[in-house]
């Protein structure tokens, strides 16, 4: 049996009825992760696993609606990303901006309020930071999801940007060293009023953060799929969902 078809048969048949209703995590985080691998299985190259991933995206958009979570935070673009070759990246960047407008409709028809997270700053391209604008601008009065999409980011980036704040503010005269504590910190971050996450689901096997959502994330439950993302669809995030509510967090308590 290949690596894929072991996949498919690990696909959980859950659904919105199996979470329970009072245990939802007030925010998810996804590393959505195997792309590549996803289209090297089918002889294509990378961007075709990227293409795919779209439908995984909003399916698993779906999938937060119907189960009525708050906030949902997607990892799009990294900031270890700019690594990657030059012709993979500027597709990347186009696509990104492109989906925005594909999508930003049934986004905005289904009350999905749309923000971004990280560096909104060179070398992403102009043309890519007015689409996230538009998209921030037209959803800004949603809330029945907020959908959080990190672009351009990472989480050690974010505390060095903090920390940036912080010193400017202390040389301001507008905070004092004795001043700095974990609440001011989380103040400047780069979407300060969003909720902790309390669960990350990872996909295509790996078990590690990489980088992602370090101080929201400090207390998250985690969740590891073998699915590679473009095969994950809202039946996946149900059953994460469902084992994020079956879980004790205990918080350093007893």
């Amino acid at each position: 049996m290949t690596d894929a078809h072991t996949r498919l048969a690990q696909a959980p048949t859950a659904t919105a009825a199996d979470v329970a209703s009072d245990r939802l995590p007030a925010h998810v985080g996804i590393i959505m992760d195997g792309n590549g691998r996803w289209a090297a299985e089918r002889g294509e190259p990378r961007r075709v696993g990227h293409a795919a991933g779209e439908q995984a995206l909003f399916d698993a958009v779906e999938g937060a609606l119907e189960l009525g979570l708050d906030h949902l935070t997607v990892w799009a673009f990294s900031t270890d990303n700019w690594k990657r070759p030059p012709d993979e990246v500027r597709w990347l960047m186009w696509f990104n901006r492109d989906l925005l407008r594909r999508r930003l409709d049934e986004l905005d028809e289904r009350r999905v309020r749309v923000r971004f997270v990280g560096r909104r700053a060179r070398p992403v391209p102009k043309r890519v930071l007015d689409e996230m604008d538009e998209a921030e601008s037209r959803t800004a009065h949603h809330r029945r999801l907020t959908l959080q999409i990190a672009f351009n980011y990472g989480g050690r980036t974010e505390l060095v940007d903090v920390a940036r704040r912080i010193g400017d503010d202390v040389a301001a005269g507008r905070l004092t060293p004795e001043g700095i504590t974990e609440r001011s910190i989380a103040a400047r971050l780069y979407q300060p009023d969003a909720p902790e996450v309390e669960l990350v689901i990872r996909t295509s096997g790996e078990q590690r953060l990489s980088n992602f959502l370090l101080w929201e994330a400090a207390y998250a439950e985690l969740v590891f799929t073998p699915v590679l993302w473009p095969d994950f669809r809202r039946e996946h995030l149900f059953a994460a969902v469902a084992e994020f509510g079956g879980r004790e967090r205990r918080f350093g308590k007893v």
